[in-house]
């Protein structure tokens, strides 16, 4: 069972180096700690998709996050936090399902100041061509990142 820390004012949300803004350690968060649940609006996929290209097609700020082949949280929408927490080739933190509800998790000791990353590894239903691979760009700045937020398609 992951090590339980005190929720309130363990962390902020303010302006990101990587892209927009950014969820920041304010205190030292330690490795298997359940930082905070990515919470929101559940949908379809199919009114994700919709949603996706009518209301966020436009946006570089994706906060949808697919539970299942049914299932899609939509942080937009009664979202907390989570929502900001930024992709990384080099993340701090991992994406956890627990029954269906998602956690965000540490991954590695986070110390006070350090922003909170997760790889979003997304997976297209399409092949993850060159074109495919820069329209999702990444700007982690991570030593070894991969250039976009597309994952290893299996």
């Amino acid at each position: 069972m992951p090590r339980k820390q005190r929720l309130s004012q363990r962390f902020s949300v303010r302006r990101s180096a990587i892209q927009g803004r950014g969820v920041f350690a304010l205190l030292p968060i330690r490795k298997g700690t359940r930082v905070i649940e990515y919470v929101g609006e559940r949908i379809g996929q199919r009114e994700a998709d919709r949603r996706h290209t009518s209301e966020h097609g436009w946006s570089p700020h994706t906060m949808l996050f697919a539970v299942d082949e049914k299932t899609v949280i939509d942080a937009t929408r009664r979202g907390n936090s989570a929502r900001w927490i930024n992709h990384s080739c080099s993340p701090n933190c991992e994406a956890v399902d627990d029954e269906g509800r998602i956690y965000i998790e540490a991954i590695r000791d986070i110390r006070p100041g350090e922003e909170l990353t997760y790889d979003y590894n997304l997976v297209l239903d399409e092949p993850h061509t060159p074109a495919a691979k820069s329209a999702h760009p990444c700007y982690c700045g991570a030593r070894r990142c991969r250039g976009t937020l597309l994952g290893s398609k299996r």
